[in-house]
């Protein structure tokens, strides 16, 4: 056992219990998180403009502070970018992470000295819960690579501008940057595809022990591997031990991952967004999530069916039931009021609160009135692949097909892109209509009474979804695809790959 790993033990077992001291009763945590972001507030443009000043309960605050995504706020995001002080939090942000927004174009939000702390103490506490409830520090003295974004900042107002993961980049402890693949140079590169091929030939050879990223793009880097190897990634890195990831589902891409990797390794998955660093797996065995209560962040709840009334519940964490889909609201030291940030959670443990992340608020699919959300799709795939145990899924994505003439039906599309497709290409599809009807009430009632007709399924040729997404600038990176879409803008995108 190396040096980093003899004493991650200790240091393990002390961030451990600095943890539970919170977790089993975090409202407390949250009331005096909200008292500080307020009392910070006060004498911000903001603050003026909401009368934080007169805010003495939850109450106050949420007659105050209205409930907004960063579009509604987007006249406060452009003062902060052209430099002006105090806007949204006291000073000026040390950088913008810089993320693509679905009806905004790019969104800049604010990382402030006290909010860049939430970012980085979630990912090194998630390892140590990791190396305290596994008992695997062996991995720290191994060679560590997390697939990102560029660390090349710019200026935006005088303030530093990237990708979060670029950001992030800057703030690796010295004691593991040593360890760090791919180098500065490598995680430069712009073009995904030629920052991949680099990324294999400074990983080849070395004893890589944790990798880290968006499973797709992860996915990608398996096949090169591969590809120069002829060996699974099992082989050729014998070391390697835990892969962390974040950012959208890992059950649709589970199976090919470890088909890839040729043998079972341990998985961490965090909850990390430009906005904050809300939740980690705290516990090997347990899928929940451990919200991040005690971490600058104040929470609200809003029930998922009830968003888009135009006064919805405001719940506090005091308040949250289980296996309910929540809006996800948050304020926080970043300088975000009310702000949604598009996911929606569900809650499997209370005290301590863990969530799973079941989708995004805005990609859902309702074009018949059904509200089909992203866990469910997702959800009853996995289902139908334990049915089909030949068939293998690299991506897929759900799409209306709305009916433009009496002879061809309103339905959902699925367009899956198949490693191995399955023998019974009607028989998968029609497991699918009905693990669907089976989580959706609405859906059943559509297929039951004719308005639908059962979904279509489209196979994609290899490599469609990742054509598109490089014709979009999408490759790579943070980038995800939308699981369901109410148009047919995606769809049309993908079936374009066929021709």
């Amino acid at each position: 056992m190396g040096l980093k790993s003899f004493l991650s033990r200790p240091l393990a077992a002390y961030t451990v219990h600095q943890y539970r001291k919170w977790a089993l009763h975090p409202e407390a945590a949250q009331q005096r998180i909200l008292q500080n972001l307020v009392q910070q507030g006060t004498a911000t443009a903001f603050g003026h403009a909401h009368g934080l000043a007169d805010v003495r309960t939850v109450t106050d605050f949420q007659q105050r502070v209205p409930v907004r995504d960063y579009e509604a706020l987007s006249a406060y995001f452009e003062r902060v970018k052209v430099g002006e002080r105090d806007v949204l939090w006291p000073g000026r942000p040390l950088y913008l992470a810089k993320t693509s927004g679905t009806t905004s174009g790019t969104k800049y939000i604010p990382i402030t000295e006290a909010s860049i702390a939430n970012h980085i103490n979630g990912a090194k506490d998630a390892l140590l819960h990791y190396i305290h409830h596994s008992g695997k520090p062996q991995f720290l003295d191994g060679r560590l690579m997390f697939l990102s974004g560029s660390p090349e900042l710019e200026q935006v107002g005088g303030i530093k501008t990237g990708r979060l993961s670029g950001i992030s980049n800057h703030h690796v402890p010295a004691y593991l940057r040593r360890n760090q693949l791919p180098s500065y140079a490598t995680n430069c590169i712009e073009d995904w595809e030629q920052k991949l091929d680099r990324i294999v030939e400074e990983t080849l050879g070395q004893p890589m022990s944790l990798i880290s990223g968006i499973p797709p793009w992860v996915q990608m880097y398996f096949d090169r591997l591969t590809q120069r190897t002829g060996r699974p990634v099992g082989e050729v890195f014998p070391a390697f031990q835990l892969f962390v990831y974040g950012g959208v589902n890992f059950e649709p891409y589970r199976r090919k991952l470890f088909d890839s990797i040729g043998r079972p390794v341990d998985t961490l998955e965090l909850f990390p967004a430009s906005e904050g660093f809300f939740a980690f797996q705290d516990q090997p065995d347990n899928p929940g999530l451990l919200l991040l209560a005690d971490a600058g962040i104040y929470y609200e709840f809003i029930p998922a069916e009830r968003f888009f009334e135009p006064n919805p519940p405001r719940l506090t964490l005091a308040e949250v039931e289980l296996d309910k889909n929540y809006a996800l609201v948050v304020s926080s030291n970043a300088g975000l009021w009310g702000y949604s940030v598009g996911d929606t959670v569900r809650f499997v443990s209370l005290r301590p609160h863990r969530v799973v992340v079941s989708g995004r608020i805005k990609h859902f699919l309702s074009a018949f009135g059904e509200h089909v959300i992203g866990e469910e799709v997702e959800q009853t795939l996995r289902e139908v692949l334990q049915q089909f145990p030949e068939a293998e899924v690299v991506e897929f994505t759900v799409a209306p097909r709305v009916s433009e003439t009496e002879t061809e039906p309103s339905r959902h599309e699925w367009l899956v892109e198949f490693a191995r497709p399955p023998e019974d290409a009607a028989a998968f599809a029609a497991a699918l209509d009905a693990g669907l009807r089976r989580r959706n009430v609405y859906y059943d009632d559509l297929l039951a009474g004719n308005i639908l007709a059962p979904l279509l399924l489209t196979s994609l040729p290899a490599g469609a979804f990742q054509r598109y997404m490089k014709s979009q600038g999408k490759l790579g990176g943070q980038n995800k695809v939308p699981r369901l879409s109410n148009d047919r803008g995606l769809a049309e995108g993908l079936v374009g790959q066929i021709l």
